[in-house]
């Protein structure tokens, strides 16, 4: 089926004609509003199609091949008359398309047992798309690990709002981010909004297993390492587990993150520690940093003042001191100074 009503046939697309047919409509009125099929020239045939579809010209009974001019005053009380109509139908639909809809997006979202307790979804995009969908509707709590660097500042920008808008709304909110979030000023500025509204944040400086919970309902967890493909899990008991056994446990051992610019110093000396282990590894800076999640700069600042803590101006010193520090470990470090701030 076309699914065309018929009574718009005749009925252009478009409201208003082209120049093209509307002179080729006068044209035919000053030849007594009549005129031949084949006295029209092809670089017309569109605005003949333009004026048969409107209705302006029609084929007369007689003679089919001859085209008579209609009068516009009445056509276009006609065609006013059925657009409306179409108009104020469409307008229905568009009214009625979201409960329409609702009982199969609520099927889609959430799935019954007879699907399954466990769902596999593929594809970044619909993935989040789902995840997007479930926090928006979680109605008491969202739990969310989010190992890795920071996000970039436009998605931080992005979802502010509806954050914002969940924690108003009464939704418990806590997140587990990575430390180097401490040093990048989006995260910071994001955090320091949704710790104000109601939001907590920590950072765990140990390796942890990116997770999304909503309302202990639904679990969210990776199943590929290039989050192409996530497992959306609805059993209660699994759900249990991940809350209290994986999340919660992370949640204890991390530390207090509410945006400020103060980086704690336990922070400060595992990620230095951490710096010094690459360093000795022979990885390069931009490996390090990157692995750290944080910018070069930042990396720069830590080495000038890992030389200063260990007394030494260059880095080729640095690692010389370094390597002595790490063999003499079981007797002490090799006096460095304490790292005095991050």
């Amino acid at each position: 089926m076309s699914g065309r009503d018929d009574s718009t046939a005749g009925v252009g697309t478009q409201g208003t004609l082209s120049a093209g047919a509307h002179d080729l409509y006068l044209a035919v009125i000053r030849t007594h509003g009549r005129i031949a099929r084949k006295e029209v020239a092809e670089s017309e045939y569109s605005y003949l199609s333009e004026l048969l579809d409107i209705g302006l010209l029609v084929p007369d009974t007689d003679d089919p091949h001859v085209l008579l001019a209609a009068d516009p005053q009445q056509l276009s009380s006609g065609l006013s008359a059925t657009w409306q109509r179409q108009a104020l139908e469409l307008l229905a639909r568009a009214i009625a398309i979201p409960g329409d809809l609702q009982g199969l997006a609520d099927a889609f979202h959430n799935p019954d047992a007879t699907g399954g307790t466990v769902e596999y979804v593929r594809g970044k995009a619909i993935i989040n798309q789902r995840i997007n969908h479930a926090v928006a509707s979680a109605k008491e709590e969202v739990l969310a690990a989010q190992p890795g660097g920071p996000r970039p500042p436009e998605v931080l920008s992005q979802t502010l709002a509806e954050d914002l808008e969940d924690l108003r709304r009464g939704i418990s909110a806590r997140t587990i981010y990575h430390p180097s979030t401490r040093y990048h000023a989006p995260t910071r500025d994001y955090v320091a909004t949704l710790t104000e509204a109601g939001g907590r944040f920590r950072t765990l400086d140990e390796p942890y297993t990116r997770l999304i919970i909503v309302d202990r309902a639904l679990a969210v967890i990776p199943v590929a390492e290039d989050l192409n493909l996530a497992a959306f899990i609805h059993d209660p008991a699994v759900i249990h587990f991940l809350t209290h056994e994986v999340f919660e446990r992370n949640w204890n051992r991390g530390l207090d993150f509410s945006g400020g610019r103060t980086v704690p110093q336990q922070v400060v000396s595992r990620m230095r520690q951490t710096i010094i282990d690459l360093l000795l590894d022979g990885t390069n800076h931009r490996v390090i940093a990157r692995r750290l999640g944080i910018s070069e700069r930042t990396l720069a600042r830590h080495l000038a003042e890992m030389r200063e803590d260990y007394n030494v101006e260059s880095l080729f010193q640095l690692g010389y001191a370094l390597a002595r520090s790490s063999r003499e470990s079981h007797h002490g470090p090799a006096n460095p100074a304490a790292p005095r701030h991050g």
